[in-house]
C-alpha cells in the first residue's frame, strides 16, 4: 500500500514559495503527497489538494469548520506523516490529528519563528506561548530554524518527543546568484534605472510586521546625501497605499518604486546595490537569505531571525528599528563601495556554508527517514 504524507499550513502559497523540494522528495521516495490549507494555487508534485478555510487569527470563526474538514480528511487517508507548518495550520493539524496519532501516524511541526520571543509583546507571551507549550504533546518531532526557537523549546521543556533545530529552508544559490558588472547595467537598463542609481530592495508583504514605513522615513533623512538613492519595495499587502501615502507626505514619492507583487525577485536582486529589512518578528527570513546569496550587502533591523544572518561588520549591519539610524548606514555604504563588495562576498560566504538548498536538504532528510523508520517499526510491531 503506497505510503500518504499531509503537509498543511495556512495558506499553500506557504508551500510554493518554501516547500516545493520537499512536496518533490517525498514523490521520488513513492509516497502519496496530500496538502491542506486555504487557497486555489495549483501545485506540483501534490496529489490530492484540500482547500480548508483556516485563518491567521487564533479567533477567527472559520478555524472551527477548518478543524472539522481536517479531522475528516485525516480519519479518511490515515497519513503515516503529517507535517504541520505556520502558527494555525500547525495548531488545527495537531489537534485534529491526535486521534490518528494514537494509531501511529507521526506528526512533525515546523515552527516558523514562534510568536513570542525576547521583547515580543506580552499578549504574544499570554496567546501563544500556552498554545504552542500545550501543543508540544502531540508533535513527534518540532523543528525549530532559529537557535533563539530551538534553545527556548529545550529548556522550557516543550514535551515533543524530539526537538530539532535546521538551518531554515534553503536557497537554491545556483539561482541565487552574483552576476557580472556587465549583466548588472543589462539588467538595469532593461528597468530603466540609471547606472549611478544607488538601488536599495526590500521583498516584504506591507504589514504592520514588516515595518516598511521606518525604510520610507529613512529616505527623507538623506536626500542630500544620498541623491541618487531609491527604494524598490516588492510585495503586496493591507498597509500598501497606506506606505504610499506616506512617502508623498514625506516627499519622497520619487525614491521609492512599489512593485508590487512580483516573480522576478532574482533579476531585481541582481541589479540592486544593497538589500535592507525593517521586521519587527522573523524566523529565518528567506528574503534575506536570497539577498545574501547574491552578495548584497544586508542592513536589517535587529530582530531574532536577523541576528541568525547577519553579523555586524563582517555581511551587513543591524539598527534597531529607528530611521535616524539606518539613514546613517545606508549613507555609510553609499559612500564605501569596497566594503558594499566585502559585505556582499561574506554573506554570500555564509550562505553556501549553512543555508544552501542542498545542505538544509540534508538536515530535512535526515528527519523524515528517521520518521520513516519509526513509522515502519511501528507497523511491523502491531502486525
Amino acid at each position: 500500500m503506497v505510503r500518504k504524507v499531509l503537509f498543511c499550513a495556512t495558506v499553500d502559497t506557504h508551500f510554493s514559495s518554501f516547500h516545493l523540494p520537499y512536496l518533490q522528495w517525498f514523490k521520488q521516495q513513492g509516497w502519496e503527497v496530500h496538502v491542506a490549507a486555504a487557497g486555489n494555487e495549483i501545485l506540483p508534485y501534490v496529489d490530492k489538494k484540500f482547500n480548508i478555510p483556516i485563518g491567521r487569527s487564533p479567533f477567527s470563526r472559520s478555524n472551527r469548520g477548518a478543524y472539522k474538514e481536517l479531522r475528516s480528511i485525516i480519519e479518511e487517508n490515515q497519513y503515516a506523516i503529517i507535517h504541520c507548518h505556520t502558527p494555525m495550520g500547525g495548531v488545527l493539524s495537531r489537534l485534529a490529528a491526535r486521534k490518528s496519532r494514537r494509531r501511529g501516524t507521526k506528526v512533525i511541526y515546523t515552527a516558523h519563528g514562534f510568536h513570542f520571543f525576547k521583547g515580543a509583546p506580552l499578549i504574544n507571551w499570554l496567546i501563544y506561548y500556552p498554545i504552542e507549550k500545550m501543543l508540544a504533546h502531540y508533535t513527534d518531532y518540532l523543528i525549530t530554524i532559529n537557535i533563539e526557537d530551538f534553545t527556548r523549546a529545550v529548556k522550557n521543556r516543550f514535551k515533543a518527543n524530539m526537538i530539532e533545530h535546521v538551518h531554515g529552508v534553503g536557497v537554491n544559490t545556483d539561482f541565487y546568484t552574483p552576476v557580472k558588472k556587465i549583466h548588472k547595467a543589462k539588467l538595469r537598463e532593461k528597468y530603466h534605472y540609471s547606472d549611478d542609481a544607488f538601488l536599495m530592495f526590500n521583498a516584504a508583504e506591507f504589514n504592520k510586521n514588516k515595518n516598511q514605513k521606518v525604510l520610507i522615513k529613512a529616505l527623507a533623512l538623506i536626500k542630500e546625501q544620498v541623491p541618487h538613492a531609491r527604494l524598490l519595495l516588492a510585495g503586496e499587502g493591507p498597509l500598501f497605499n497606506e506606505c504610499k501615502h506616506l512617502s508623498i507626505e514625506l516627499g519622497v514619492e520619487k525614491m521609492v518604486d512599489f512593485l508590487g507583487y512580483r516573480n522576478d525577485i532574482q533579476s531585481l536582486l541582481n541589479m540592486s546595490d544593497i538589500a535592507v529589512a525593517s521586521s519587527l518578528r522573523e524566523g529565518l527570513p528567506v528574503n534575506v537569505m536570497e539577498a545574501m546569496a547574491c552578495s548584497l550587502p544586508i542592513i536589517a533591523s535587529d530582530n531574532r531571525g536577523h541576528r541568525e544572518l547577519v553579523v555586524n561588520d563582517q555581511n551587513g549591519w543591524l539598527f534597531n528599528n529607528n530611521p535616524v539610524e539606518f539613514s546613517e548606514k545606508i549613507t555609510l555604504l553609499y559612500k564605501d563601495k569596497h566594503l558594499r563588495s566585502h559585505f556582499g562576498k561574506q554573506g554570500r560566504k555564509i550562505i553556501l556554508e549553512k543555508y544552501d538548498l542542498s545542505k538544509v536538504m540534508e538536515e530535512k532528510k535526515k528527519i523524515y527517514l528517521n520518521v520513516m523508520d519509526e513509522v515502519e517499526e511501528e507497523q511491523w510491531v502491531s502486525h
